[in-house]
């Protein structure tokens, strides 16, 4: 069978979700990813479709594998289970780093299910080197009752917190994150999400200051509740406001009938600890791995 490629496109984002689903279902049992976040990549300011996304479609046009390159350093790549072995993932890696070359790039990383046991393969043949690991960490939805701190106040998200949450959320992501992101960008791949749920997005206040806040998403295809982010500002940290505005989204989550709530988190935050001081266990992890170009 021959396969063709070309750039990807805003339509393309359900068929490139089904390959992810797929491969989810596969390793795990269940689909934890949306839709609606395949869009919002497609999105970012810096992915020129044309230039930095690849599908490849089967001669009846069904979209079976896909890749991107992030600001030349960053990519990812999928490939349908069903289509597995025939080396569409080599491909798709070589115009990877072909495209970070033509950026400029002098690394490229990648982030690998650490059930992907053909993608870590290929990658460790390659030359590529373990850079991080992230985990999915989860906890259950009953149990503890929150317990707000003194001076503080808890509430849902609300239109107008849009720019402070944004604020506190880059402050607290400065300490590991590479570079800052802008409004734009950050809203655009959280809150201006379909699957952004204000319900599920306690925010905590000092006065009228918001010093916390938890970003929720409802996924529809995900029996688990799923925080996006969690940030404290820096001088209210130590005070137990992380866990009152978790435990305040995992009763909600609840409340729906989502059996656990989970979030992700990268070791180059170094905030596994503290989540396990929380409370939250590791469901499964990902790989990420570099290589020099």
């Amino acid at each position: 069978m021959e396969f063709q490629s070309r750039p990807a496109t805003l339509e393309d984002a359900p068929a490139i979700h089904a390959i992810i689903a797929a491969n989810e279902q596969a390793w795990h049992g269940q689909v934890e990813s949306a839709a609606d976040a395949v869009a919002a990549d497609l999105q970012r300011p810096l992915i020129t479709l044309d230039l930095d996304t690849r599908v490849v479609e089967t001669p009846s046009g069904d979209v079976i594998a896909w890749a991107w390159v992030h600001g030349g350093r960053r990519s990812q790549i999928d490939v349908h289970p069903s289509y597995a072995g025939r080396g569409l993932g080599t491909e798709l890696l070589d115009w990877a780093e072909a495209r970070a070359r033509e950026h400029e790039s002098d690394w490229l990383a990648q982030t690998v299910d650490d059930a992907d046991e053909a993608g870590s393969a290929l990658l460790r043949s390659r030359g590529y080197d373990v850079l991080a690991t992230n985990w999915l960490l989860e906890r259950p939805v009953d149990g503890e009752a929150p317990t707000v701190p003194d001076g503080v106040t808890v509430r849902p998200f609300a239109p107008g917190d849009e720019p402070v949450a944004h604020q506190v959320v880059q402050d607290a992501f400065d300490e590991w994150q590479p570079r800052r992101h802008g409004y734009e960008e950050w809203a655009g791949t959280s809150i201006e999400r379909p699957s952004f749920d204000p319900a599920l997005s306690p925010v905590a206040l000092a006065g009228s200051e918001i010093v916390g806040v938890v970003i929720g998403l409802e996924l529809p295809d995900s029996p688990d509740g799923y925080v996006d982010q969690v940030a404290v500002r820096k001088d209210f940290r130590g005070r137990g406001i992380a866990r009152t505005l978790l435990t305040v989204a995992a009763q909600e989550a609840g409340r729906r009938g989502r059996r656990t709530l989970t979030l992700w988190t990268h070791s180059g935050t170094g905030a596994l600890a503290m989540y396990q001081r929380l409370g939250m266990s590791v469901r499964r992890s990902t790989t990420v791995y570099r290589t020099q170009l």
